[in-house]
C-alpha cells in the first residue's frame, strides 16, 4: 500500500521542472498539499496542472534572497498553518570552465543559489518545523566525487552534503530528519549534457553499469520515500541515484 501524505504539507524549491517537479507530482498523488517556488512562474503553472486539484501555492521566489524566501515561507504558513516537508531542489547546473577563467560572478550565481539558497529556506523553515518532520536536499554525484573543470559547481555540492551532515545531528534531537540525495545522469532539461545531445548523451548513457540515463520520477520517487515513515530512522544519509556510475568527467544531474 503506498504511503499517503493527507494532511501533510511539503514546500518544493526548484519546483517548476524536472526533479522538482515529478516530485511534486508524486506528493500530490500521495494526498500532501504543496507549496511551490520557482523562478520561473509559467514553469510552476505547468507543473500544477500536473498535480491535480490538491491544494496547491505558488511564488516566484529567487531562493538567493532571504527576503524572498522568507516572504514564500510566511505565505505559505498563512495558507496552510504548518509545513511538514521541505525539499530544496532549486539550483544552478555546472558548466565546465577551467578554474583560472572562472569569473567572480559564475562563482556567485552557483554558490548563492546552490548552496546559500539551502541555507535561506532550511534556517526560514526550522522555526516552523515539528517532530517528524524532515528536509532533503539535492546534492548530486559531483558532490561526491571532484570533476575537472566544475570545481565551483562541485564545492556547492560537497558542501551542501556537509551542511545537511551538520543539520541532521542538529535538528535531529527535535525529531527533525534531514537526508540527501545525490542524482548521477538524470534525463532533466537542464542537464548540460542532455543540452547538448549528441556524444555528450551518449557518454551519459555508457557512464553507469545500467547503461541508460535515469528519469527525474525516479529520483523523485526517492525523495518521496526519504519523507515518509519508512525512513524513520534515516538521519545525515546520503543516497546516490546514479545507475552504478564508472568513473568519468561527465556532467551530472
Amino acid at each position: 500500500m503506498p504511503p499517503s501524505f493527507d494532511n501533510k504539507v511539503a514546500l518544493i524549491t526548484g519546483a517548476g521542472s524536472g526533479i522538482g517537479r515529478a516530485t511534486a507530482i508524486k506528493l500530490a498523488s500521495l494526498g500532501a498539499s504543496l507549496a511551490l517556488c520557482d523562478i520561473n512562474y509559467d514553469n510552476l503553472e505547468s507543473t500544477k496542472k500536473q498535480c491535480g486539484s490538491v491544494p496547491t501555492l505558488l511564488e516566484d521566489v529567487d531562493v538567493s534572497s532571504k527576503q524572498e524566501v522568507e516572504q514564500f515561507i510566511k505565505k505559505t504558513l498563512e495558507k496552510y498553518s504548518h509545513i511538514d516537508h521541505v525539499f530544496n531542489c532549486a539550483g544552478v547546473n555546472p558548466t565546465s570552465i577551467p578554474l583560472e577563467e572562472t569569473t567572480d560572478e559564475y562563482w556567485d550565481k552557483l554558490v548563492n543559489t546552490n548552496l546559500k539558497g539551502v541555507f535561506n529556506v532550511t534556517r526560514g523553515v526550522i522555526p516552523h518545523l515539528k517532530s517528524g518532520s524532515s528536509v532533503v536536499n539535492v546534492s548530486s554525484i559531483s558532490g561526491i566525487r571532484g570533476s575537472a573543470q566544475q570545481a565551483v559547481y562541485c564545492t556547492t555540492k560537497f558542501g551542501l552534503i556537509g551542511f545537511s551532515k551538520c543539520m541532521a545531528l542538529e535538528l535531529g534531537p527535535r525529531g527533525i530528519r534531514t537526508n540527501v540525495v545525490a542524482p548521477g545522469y538524470i534525463d532533466t532539461p537542464t542537464n548540460a549534457g542532455i543540452v547538448k545531445g549528441g556524444e555528450a548523451v551518449t557518454r551519459m548513457i555508457n557512464g553507469n553499469a545500467l547503461g541508460r540515463l535515469g528519469t527525474a520520477e525516479e529520483v523523485a520517487d526517492v525523495v518521496v520515500f526519504l519523507f515518509g515513515e519508512e525512513s524513520r530512522y534515516m538521519n545525515g544519509a546520503v543516497l546516490e541515484i546514479d545507475g552504478g556510475i564508472k568513473m568519468s568527467s561527465t556532467t551530472a544531474k
